[in-house]
């Protein structure tokens, strides 16, 4: 197939394109294979560029613009007004953002719509834009490693020696949504990890999702067991899931679907793991929507704020109605109760009770792809402080949704404004960034990402110039040739130039878990997704700057600052006469720092000044006793810089207070 057979109509004049909250633009009109172009008229700048995979749905309507008149009395044929037509397309993008095109001439008009069509709905992987971007600043199989399995199973096994690496999945025969290798425990050979994976749908046998230091358990996921009306069994998968409890150990399986959900399962197949056979797990359930539900309360709220001037009582109305922060809700839910259970301090053993402790969890719903990474994903990110930065958070990335199975071409074909939804749709991902949105906003400094970032991710999932979110599993991904033929999201983020505008400015190393509240008067709209092309955000981003100007400004201050404090320490010089010394202690409390102290010297008065500027000092009684005299007060000039004592804590990193930007002002003064 060539795009040629699929463009119509490549270039229309005079177009007006209509943006909400923005001025009118009349320009050229151009369709090349990937994009949509406008260039404004009579200056040429471009304005318009936009990725045509991100259209999410065309709308089209064509009106007249004149009628035939017959000549007038004694008037000529020249006189009749000729009729004429234009049309209008309204592109509803899979970002919520809405575009107007009026165009003259209805075939003009059909012809674009129809292009656009067929040139946003090709499935062929290796036809899309990641295959034909080439940014001059990447090299190919640039940042595709940035957390290979082999990485995570070195932290792990730096901890504990309780889990192995295993190759059972290097053909992909074992479970196709699973990446080539995996970490199961250490006590299980090969045999047994394969036998269990028939056991298990679609392959998804448990496998190492976190290893929690703290108490030693393990967080875990997979699909459900194929027990069915019969209520089979597999000794294979049982003596897996008994291979990572200690004797007499207890263990949960957080099941995301409801207890009727899984019990329908059975009759066609599914089902869940009967307490029999695993006496030692304990089941619990937290129902998480999927699927349509889910992409049809997406596409309420949505509508909802599109909406043009409503009450106050049908916006409410409305936002009730989409349920979606509902949803919100409960994966927060979910994933907190994932965290406690395996953060749940030991409680002192007293004669009579047994020792309580953190338990390990095993987290699946019905496949095992959608609401149980969510779960993971989140509960990793409140316990874990590392997956809260940068790095960490696209390793978490990498880790829990991509080499995971997440299928993204499959949930992330159509948005909310999509005509024709199939069965496989889900925004199972936005919840998921939503949820940290929530994170970022009751922990402002733990997170070393901000907004930005999360919009960006949205946006590279459902149309991307990359091919990190391209296919539905690794194993695709490798028949596609994605690595060696598109370039990574994650280079391209990482670049200096670009990674600066993802920081977090207020964010400071938090080594504590993060418990967020799930009560609803704490879930909040995510305004910056939901509202970012119908609410400007001019003055937020400028606030954001300036924040970032000041943090800047500050760290500066205090690199100089400590510079002055180092070149003071170097080895005195000979100090003329008249020169008092002053010892001033600069260690911390626990005596954590080498410096001793710190010398300040002050030089005599000039008495060369005129004598009624002179403050005259109080000379100390030296007939009085040693323990009678005074000790000596230093009186500084207002003109020199006074130097203070260090603080007990000076040792720990400073911190900006955001509600008080005069006092950084003062400091960078």
């Amino acid at each position: 197939m060539e795009f040629s057979e699929l463009i119509k109509t490549a270039t229309v004049e005079d177009v007006v394109l209509w943006r909400p909250g923005l001025p009118a633009v009349r320009g050229t009109l151009c369709i090349t294979s990937h994009h949509l172009l406008l260039s404004s008229c009579p200056r040429g700048d471009l304005e318009l560029w936009l990725l045509i995979r991100n259209v999410d749905a065309v709308e089209k309507r064509v009106q007249n613009l004149g009628c035939y008149q017959p000549p007038r009395s004694g008037g000529s044929l020249r006189d009749t007004s000729v009729s004429g037509s234009s049309g209008s397309i309204t592109l509803r993008c899979k970002d919520l953002q809405v575009l107007q095109l009026e165009i003259p001439g209805m075939e003009e008009c059909l012809n674009i719509a129809s292009s656009i069509e067929a040139l946003s709905s090709v499935d062929s992987v290796m036809m899309m834009y990641p295959f034909f971007h080439r940014p001059p600043s990447l090299r190919l199989r640039q940042g595709w490693h940035l957390c290979p399995p082999e990485r995570h199973f070195q932290q792990v096994a730096s901890q504990t020696s309780r889990w192995r690496l295993s190759t059972v999945n290097r053909d992909f025969s074992a479970c196709p949504s699973y990446p080539a290798a995996v970490i199961v425990p250490a006590a299980v050979g090969d045999d047994t990890v394969a036998k269990a994976a028939q056991f298990r749908q679609g392959g998804r046998f448990p496998v190492l999702s976190y290893f929690h230091p703290k108490n030693g358990t393990a967080l875990l996921r997979s699909s459900q067991p194929l027990t069915g009306p019969k209520r089979r069994r597999c000794r294979e998968d049982e003596k897996l899931l008994g291979a990572i409890l200690d004797e007499g150990g207890r263990g949960f399986i957080l099941d995301t679907r409801s207890a009727q959900a899984a019990k329908q399962a059975r009759m066609s197949g599914g089902g869940a793991e009967p307490k029999s056979s695993y006496p030692q797990w304990r089941r619990l359930h937290r129902a998480l929507e999927r699927g349509r539900p889910l992409q049809e309360s997406f596409a309420k709220l949505a509508e909802a704020c599109g909406e043009p001037a409503p009450s106050v009582e049908r916006w409410l109305g409305r936002l009730e109605g989409s349920r979606w922060l509902g949803h919100v809700k409960a994966g927060l839910s979910a994933a907190c109760l994932a965290a406690q259970c395996l953060d749940s301090p030991p409680c002192p053993k007293t004669p009579g009770s047994p020792r309580r402790e953190g338990c390990s969890v095993l987290v699946h719903g019905a496949e095992g792809t959608d609401a149980t990474l969510l779960v993971t994903a989140l509960a990793q990110l409140i316990l874990d402080p590392a997956c809260r930065t940068l790095e960490g958070f696209q390793a978490l990335l990498e880790r829990e949704w991509i080499q995971a199975g997440h299928p993204f071409q499959l949930r992330c074909a159509r948005s909310a404004s999509g005509h024709t939804r199939g069965k496989q749709e889900a925004p199972l991902f936005l919840l998921f960034l939503d949820c940290v949105w929530q994170l970022s906003r009751q922990f402002p400094f733990s997170l070393e990402f901000g907004e930005q970032l999360l919009l960006t991710l949205f946006d590279n999932a459902y149309a991307s110039a990359y091919g990190t979110f391209l296919c539905n599993s690794e194993k695709e991904r490798s028949l596609c040739g994605v690595k060696e033929n598109t370039h990574s999201l994650w280079a391209w983020l990482n670049q200096p130039e670009e990674q600066h505008k993802y920081l977090n400015p207020l964010y400071s190393h938090n080594p504590s878990v993060i418990w967020p509240s799930v009560e609803p008067q704490s879930i909040q709209l995510w305004q910056g997704f939901f509202l970012r092309w119908i609410r400007p955000s001019q003055h937020l981003d400028e606030a954001w700057e300036e924040i970032r100007r000041l943090v800047e400004g500050n760290n500066s201050c205090i690199k100089e600052g400590t510079g002055k404090r180092q070149s003071q320490s170097l080895p005195e010089p000979t100090l003329p006469a008249g020169t008092r010394e002053l010892l001033l202690p600069t260690g911390n409390a626990e005596g954590q720092d080498g410096d001793k102290g710190q010398q300040i010297t002050e030089k005599p008065a000039d008495h060369t000044k005129n004598p009624q500027q002179i403050t005259p000092k109080k000379t100390p009684d030296h007939t009085k006793t040693p323990q009678q005299i005074p000790p000596k007060t230093l009186s500084r000039s207002p003109k020199k810089t006074q130097i203070t004592p260090k603080s007990p804590r000076s040792h720990k990193k400073t911190q900006i207070p955001p509600s008080n930007p005069q006092i950084t002002k003062k400091n960078q003064t």
